[in-house]
């Protein structure tokens, strides 16, 4: 069996570097050698899941299982395949198994805990990851995990002193929350950098080292790789679909590489056929979509996720392409070695911002693409039908409820308490965060029947003909509606934000810019609360913030889709045109 430590070691290396095509070969020559070997198996059942063979995978698990039942390290790893395959319930059962096997076991916590809140049960998911911060306080990224869970249902419990902590640790250098949690906790621009780094340093132990890319291709069109697991029905597209069909095609030959799961609904028909090309390439390990990336000989590729959802980062480690461009999904930097540029305009990233980003910045005249063929249902909408009073003032935030910090919660009462009959709209979709807010606001003094929540609508035109019935939208910090307040803006609803320090607490200020409204954008958050005031009992002075918004909605740069797309095409252009003469990535504005 001496013979047999090499391959399995060379098949462990394979899986931890991505090759998971190699490894599971790999596997595959030594359980020849040794084929009851649990340890084999579930080392090329890993390697199945992470192609995406999930029914491949889970009939090696059931092999190793056979072997041994209790095998707790095999029990996990098939709930986590469960897991990657959607199969929740499964999954669930899984993780619950395992925990009877070994209830104090941090990985099988942390999977349960992963399970439940993908299938929206947050409260549950946030008391086992309770239990595993009790049990390690140091865990890698556990921490910022229990942030997420407590914040997407409001539980504010312990919550200041959770996320100083979460802080202190990440500035010693622990990565206990990734860099997307740290962007709804704080808005200092140098820790959310640091958690980036820490969590990349993680990465690069991993990542293979590929040659460098040639950067003259000799091709008279520029090829560009858009990457996104967000092509269908999300954020992402809504933003970025009339991108996509307005590129100019005689000089610039598009690519999609969709990293998430296969999803068949309307945007994903819509975007698809706005390519020369759309690979799916979720399945694949990170060194194969790189292989797979490289050899269409892309000149730029624009990370559209950065470290949301189904984002690949080892990918753009290894580079796929001569030119990194991080873009719109992920608001802020990747860290060292990752992306070359990062697109923003200069209401977000002030030149005296740029050491805090490890990318060159590119300022465009107006930052966020929109899509100015999104419809608005032709509906009336009546206060009564959505719940809210026939008369006095409603305010509104549609932003998902993870970002209501207590601190801005506690000047939105301010604001309710001094406008009389007035209420507060909110997302409803979290029904555990509903019931939490009002707690709050009971505690706070207010009657919890102010706040009224909206049900989540099937069709976007239905939600955005909603908007027209609330008064003021009052936006978040440290994290800003962005996709949200560009909804809010085109269905005609004033936004007040308060411009934050970091750049996921600027985006709604560059989108008053953009749009011309630039009284809405206040700098303290003394300011923003006194503003909404005086704008709920100013009658005047709103009506006509309404109508300059009316008359700007189609005259400005927010919402004009063609101008944005040749703003961004001359940025793709500057670009190429330093790569193809030897010159470095530097900061310029277009």
């Amino acid at each position: 069996m001496e013979s047999l430590t090499p391959l399995t070691q060379y098949a462990k290396e394979l899986r931890d570097s991505g090759r998971n095509m190699e490894a599971v070969e790999a596997y595959d020559q030594a359980l020849r050698l040794a084929p009851d070997a649990i340890e084999l198996l579930n080392g090329r059942a890993c390697a199945l899941a992470m192609l995406g063979r999930f029914e491949d995978a889970l009939a090696v698990f059931d092999r190793a299982l056979e072997i041994n039942p209790e095998y707790v390290v095999v029990i996990i790893n098939r709930a986590k395949a469960l897991r990657r395959a959607k199969r929740l319930a499964d999954a669930i059962l899984g993780f619950d198994k395992a925990l009877t096997i070994a209830p104090e076991s941090i990985p099988a916590l942390v999977g349960m805990a992963g399970s439940l809140r993908e299938a929206g049960s947050n409260d549950a998911a946030a008391s086992y990851f309770e239990r595993a911060y009790a049990m390690d306080s140091q865990q890698e990224l556990l921490l910022g995990s229990w942030l997420d869970c407590k914040l997407a249902i409001c539980d504010w419990r312990d919550l200041g002193k959770l996320i100083a902590e979460a802080e202190r640790q990440i500035d010693r250098g622990v990565l206990v929350a990734g860099p997307f949690s740290m962007l709804g906790i704080t808005d200092c621009p140098a820790r959310q950098r640091q958690a980036a780094e820490l969590y990349l340093r993680r990465l690069h132990s991993v990542a293979t080292r590929l040659p460098p890319i040639p950067s003259d291709r000799g091709t008279e069109k520029i090829r560009i790789g858009y990457f996104s697991g967000d092509f269908h029905n999300h954020p992402v597209s809504f933003l970025t679909a009339g991108l996509f069909e307005t590129h100019d095609r005689s000089r610039f030959e598009l690519t999609a590489f969709v990293l998430g799961p296969s999803v068949r609904d309307e945007m994903r028909q819509r975007v698809e056929l706005a390519f020369d090309e759309f690979i799916e390439v979720g399945q694949l390990g990170d060194q194969e979509i790189v292989e797979e990336a490289r050899r269409r000989k892309l000149d730029i590729a624009v990370d559209l996720g950065g470290f949301t959802g189904s984002s690949r980062p080892g990918i753009f480690v290894m580079r796929v392409a001569p030119i990194q461009v991080g873009y719109l999904g992920y608001p802020g930097t990747m860290g060292n070695g990752v992306l070359d540029y990062l697109v923003a305009d200069k209401a977000i990233v002030t030149e005296a911002d740029h050491g805090q980003f490890a990318e060159k910045i590119v300022s465009l005249r107006s930052y966020q693409a929109n899509d100015s063929q999104r419809r608005i249902a032709d509906v009336t909408v009546a206060r009564s039908a959505a719940g809210l009073p026939r008369e006095g003032f409603v305010f509104c935030c549609f932003n998902d409820p993870r970002k209501i910090l207590p601190a801005m919660f506690d000047r939105w009462i301010r604001i309710l308490g001094k406008v009389e009959g007035s209420v507060l709209w909110l997302a409803g979709h979290r029904p555990e965060a509903a019931q939490n807010l009002r707690k709050e606001a009971e505690r706070r003094g207010l009657n919890p029947d102010r706040l009224v929540f909206a049900d989540r609508e099937s069709r976007l035109e239905d939600h955005l003909a909603r908007y027209r019935i609330a008064d003021l939208f009052l936006d978040t910090l440290p994290y800003n509606a962005h996709t949200t307040a560009s909804d809010a803006l085109w269905a005609g609803l004033p936004v007040l934000t308060c411009r934050g320090a970091s750049f996921q607490g600027r985006v709604a200020a560059s989108l008053l810019q953009s749009i011309q409204l630039p009284e809405l954008i206040a700098e303290t958050a003394d300011e923003y609360e006194n503003l909404a005031m005086r704008l709920a009992l100013e009658k005047g002075k709103l009506h006509d913030l309404r109508a300059r918004l009316a008359e700007n909605r189609l005259a400005t740069l927010l919402f004009d889709t063609v101008t944005f797309t040749r703003n961004l095409e001359a940025a793709y252009v500057k670009m190429h045109q330093r790569c193809q003469s030897g010159l470095p990535p530097e900061h310029f504005s277009v």
